[in-house]
């Protein structure tokens, strides 16, 4: 009798970012056989060194998270496409037609937050949740939504991050971002915004720096007015802003806008770090996006 031959399913990410590129290969636990950086320089030398790391390293399907923005509405004529961006040469660069072309397998495309999104919904924070909303707070701050599988999204994706905020009472910093200085959550509480602060960035200074708490103030202002909008079963923070240290923090913040109106639950429930080791749930998102173009 003829020996049954066992094949392992070969899942593709690429966390397309503004200065890296990571390409992953994993079988069908998310298990990383094979993973490169290269450097974020031309469209050509980017994609060209993605389209030889996966000829070397075959696929049956590829997820991108991508930086953006980007067109996300499938037959859209922008779909698959860097679109506006201050990224040099990157404005109108073609990443999903440029890989189909070379690969031949299908792709699925997205943000790297909604990545990120993704990849706690399927084995992170959010796993034993039907709905999700994944906020990280890094360099920028950016936020994806998740609805029994799907992306919340429509003409474009969203710029959560971009959304208005309410400055705290005690803070007067004018804001970092070029479009909306103190007038968004991006200006008040990514990472660049502490170090214009302080002089020093995030991770050299004590977590009782004032500071904290007005991350901690507008980590809760996202949380609540996420929760008053889609009301999902997890609010998920990523990125190297916010730490254990400030849960409690935006969990108190959380309750004092709220002053009782709705019924959110256990807090400690709802509101919770991102539960994908190494900040990697972006990857991990990619190889689940992946996995369900073969489903």
């Amino acid at each position: 009798m003829e020996a049954k031959v066992m094949t392992m399913t070969r899942l593709g990410s690429i966390e397309a970012g503004g200065t890296k590129f990571v390409l992953a290969v994993a079988d069908e636990n998310f298990k990383i056989l094979a993973s490169e950086r290269i450097p974020t320089t031309t469209p050509a030398e980017s994609l060209g060194a993605c389209i030889d790391f996966f000829n070397a390293n075959p696929v049956e399907a590829l997820g991108i998270g991508s930086f953006g923005p980007i067109g996300i509405r499938q037959g859209a004529e922008d779909y698959g496409h860097v679109l506006k961006t201050p990224k040099p040469g990157w404005e109108g660069a073609d990443i999903v037609g440029t890989l189909t072309e070379a690969l031949h397998v299908p792709i699925a495309f997205t943000t790297d937050v909604n990545a990120s999104a993704y990849g706690e919904y399927s084995v992170g924070a959010g796993k034993d949740a039907h709905s999700l909303v994944y906020f990280t707070i890094g360099t920028g701050i950016g936020g994806g939504a998740i609805q029994d599988g799907h992306f919340i999204g429509g003409r474009a994706h969203a710029e959560m991050g971009h959304t208005v905020v309410l400055p705290h009472p005690d803070d007067h910093f004018e804001g970092v971002c070029p479009f909306h200085g103190n007038r968004c959550f991006e200006g008040m509480a990514a990472g660049p915004s502490i170090e214009a602060r302080t002089g020093q960035p995030g991770e050299t200074l004590s977590r009782d720096e004032p500071v904290f708490d007005y991350i901690s103030y507008y980590a809760a202002q996202l949380a609540y007015n996420t929760y008053l909008n889609l009301a999902p079963e997890k609010i998920v923070f990523g990125g190297s802003v916010l730490s254990e240290a400030e849960l409690p923090k935006v969990r108190h913040y959380f309750e004092q806008l709220n002053q009782g109106y709705v019924d959110p639950g256990d807090l400690n429930d709802l509101i919770v770090l991102s539960g994908v080791p190494n900040n990697g749930s972006a990857t991990v998102g990619d190889f689940a996006m992946a996995a369900a173009l073969l489903a």
